[in-house]
């Protein structure tokens, strides 16, 4: 028997055995994720627009990866807390973000947060949706010109209620008073359903909330501008603050991230089962139903908006700081 032919094929058996045993872990993770629940953390209170997008969401991704999704709410400081907690996490898919921007841009801008854009990866923008002013159907408001004419003659006697500091809301309020020059008397929320039970209950006089929120409560709440380009499908009546000879635009979009540094087969599972979703005829019906807009992009080109997003907000911050509006 040759011995060291003998060796060199045991040594050639040992070494493709320990290559397989270095590439196992990757393999396995792949295959298994999820292993156990995936979280998908919101940083505002059920019953908003972020919080029903993010239920919606989780239910076409635990059948999607054939696992338990879980949505967690972490209220508070406009959603800083929840996404500070998401930057912190450890990076293996098990926890994610469920973002709302402006906010995921603008409170690093006013404050200093635990977490900054870099702290993320980004999976994808799933949806988009215009802002809005509301108040209740027996108001006197009926126009933006009515809301000037009110602030002119109650200076900060008219209140705004918004889902907190630095939201699309608050923006949309920050816009509108340095478009008009009056000032209303900012009320922030932890989220959009306590703030709309507060204008109902004519705690507050004008909500600021997005189109989507305020469309299913018609009864409830009458919107007197949009903040889209164009008048949104759900809410084809109301015009536009453009319309109305204001210069403002502003909407919420929301999307996922998870911490920085996640496997590349873990997040490759993540963002083509996300474009699935995006695709899925249901997914998209069920997000119509609620009166929100599909607006799918790609973690890479999301990250591109977003940039551009941060730009034009540190621009706003420096002619117009809105951190000390609460």
């Amino acid at each position: 028997m040759d011995i060291s032919l003998s060796r060199r094929r045991f040594m050639g058996t040992a070494a493709g055995l320990a290559a397989g045993l270095v590439a196992a872990p990757a393999v396995l993770r792949a295959d298994t994720f999820p292993s156990r629940p995936v979280e998908l953390v919101v940083g505002f209170a059920p019953g908003g627009g972020t919080d029903v997008t993010a239920r919606t969401f989780a239910g076409f991704l635990s059948t999607e990866l054939g696992g338990q999704v879980i949505v967690v709410n972490k209220p508070g400081a406009s959603g800083e807390i929840a996404l500070a907690g998401v930057a912190r996490a450890k990076p293996d898919g098990y926890t994610l973000g469920v973002t709302n921007m402006p906010g995921l841009v603008t409170l690093p801008i006013e404050r200093q947060t635990k977490f900054q854009l870099s702290d993320f990866d980004y999976v994808a923008n799933l949806v988009s949706d215009p802002s809005a002013f509301s108040v209740q159907p027996d108001s006197p408001i009926k126009t933006l010109k009515d809301l000037v004419e009110a602030a002119k003659k109650d200076p900060g006697g008219v209140t705004f209620g918004s889902t907190g500091i630095g939201t699309d809301d608050h923006l949309c309020l920050v816009l509108f008073e340095q478009a008009t020059g009056v000032k209303l008397n900012h009320v922030p929320f932890q989220g959009a359903g306590p703030m709309r039970t507060a204008v109902l209950g004519g705690q507050v006089t004008v909500a600021g909330l997005n189109v989507g929120e305020v469309a299913p409560f018609q009864t409830q709440l009458r919107m007197i501008a949009q903040g889209g380009a164009t008048r949104s499908r759900f809410a084809p009546d109301v015009p536009t603050f453009k319309e109305q000879g204001v210069n403002v635009e502003m909407g919420s979009e929301r999307g996922i991230v998870a911490p920085k540094g996640l496997p590349a087969d873990v997040m490759a599972k993540l963002t083509e089962t996300t474009a699935r979703i995006m695709k899925n005829p249901d997914f998209l019906a069920k997000i119509e139903s609620q009166y929100t807009q599909e607006d799918y992009l790609p973690g890479p080109q999301w990250r591109e908006r977003l940039a551009v997003a941060d730009a034009k907000f540190r621009a706003l911050w420096q002619a117009q700081p809105w951190s000390g509006k609460a």
